[in-house]
């Protein structure tokens, strides 16, 4: 049995970019709350131990980078016990959304519950243990129509072209994390990528995010330039950016998340398209402030 590694927790003392002002009503569409057991246990099965990473270490990290929303993504090593994302979502209803884990076959209440706490999407985790996986996407496809919500993915790229087809048949909108979890060194133009970009520009979203999980050169990630670029190019008006805070079953170098808010200012340079990838897109996709 694989070893199950310890990861460290995130920078101590975020703060916001350098290169640009965060615009008002910027939204981080990527994060975690984690707590510890046993009030919160970890699933036998995860892939990593995390520290824990409380609701108000998280607002404060939007508090000191200038965001203002977060969506809470339902973290792999709490498998579908989604209290403690609940609990925080219904602490912040105006400020938060989530995107839940859930078995199939959950009764109506508990669904119609997640909902009511702001939950708007699903989330499949092919990589990590713990995470519900591709096997039934079409069953938790007709799921997130009957409850008016999105499917997130956590997939590698490469795995897609045999995949694509099932994913332009889903009848929901659906958003591939952290630009496909693709290694740089595969190229932009690797099949797997290719793939992604076109099902991108025919209707898919797709999380600016990760750059740490997708380089081979390190910081600063340069080397994920082409890659950001060529998917924003595709479809600016479903691009969004997300810091992956607190930047579990990472074990280089640990950035700030102001560190990565200047990387979005080298992947979408221009002001107006950074705009509608921190404000206008999120907003549309997890329904905050005038575009709930």
């Amino acid at each position: 049995m694989p070893e199950i590694r310890d990861c460290p927790g995130p920078a101590p003392h975020p703060h916001g970019p350098t290169r640009f002002t965060v615009p008002a009503g910027a939204v981080d569409t990527h994060a975690h709350v984690i707590g510890l057991p046993p009030a919160y246990p970890f699933v036998a099965t995860r892939s990593y131990t995390p520290p824990e990473a409380t609701p108000d270490a998280y607002l404060a990290m939007l508090d000191a980078t200038g965001m203002t929303h977060g969506v809470l993504i339902q973290v792999s090593v709490h498998g579908t016990d989604n209290r403690l994302m609940v609990e925080t979502l219904r602490a912040h209803p105006r400020r938060l959304r989530g995107i839940a884990v859930v078995p199939l076959g959950l009764p109506e209440a508990e669904l119609a519950a997640l909902k009511d706490a702001g939950v708007v999407g699903l989330r499949l985790n092919v990589l990590y243990g713990g995470g519900v996986g591709f096997e039934a996407v079409e069953a938790y496809g007709a799921l997130c129509r009957e409850m008016g919500w999105h499917l997130q993915f956590l997939i590698d790229a490469r795995t897609l072209p045999p995949l694509a087809g099932r994913l332009a048949r889903l009848p929901v909108p659906f958003c591939i994390d952290h630009m496909g979890h693709f290694p740089t060194s595969c190229g932009v133009e690797d099949p797997g990528f290719r793939t992604l970009v076109s099902l991108v520009r025919d209707g898919a979203w797709v999380k600016l995010s990760g750059a740490y999980r997708n380089t081979i050169a390190g910081p600063p990630y340069a080397d994920t330039v082409p890659f950001a670029r060529a998917l924003h190019a595709a479809a600016p008006e479903r691009c969004v950016w997300g810091s992956d805070w607190p930047h579990v079953s990472h074990w280089g170098p640990m950035m700030n998340v102001g560190d990565l808010l200047d990387l979005l200012a080298e992947w979408v340079p221009d002001e107006a398209d950074r705009h509608r990838v921190l404000v206008e897109n999120p907003g549309r996709l997890y329904g905050f402030g005038e575009f709930a």
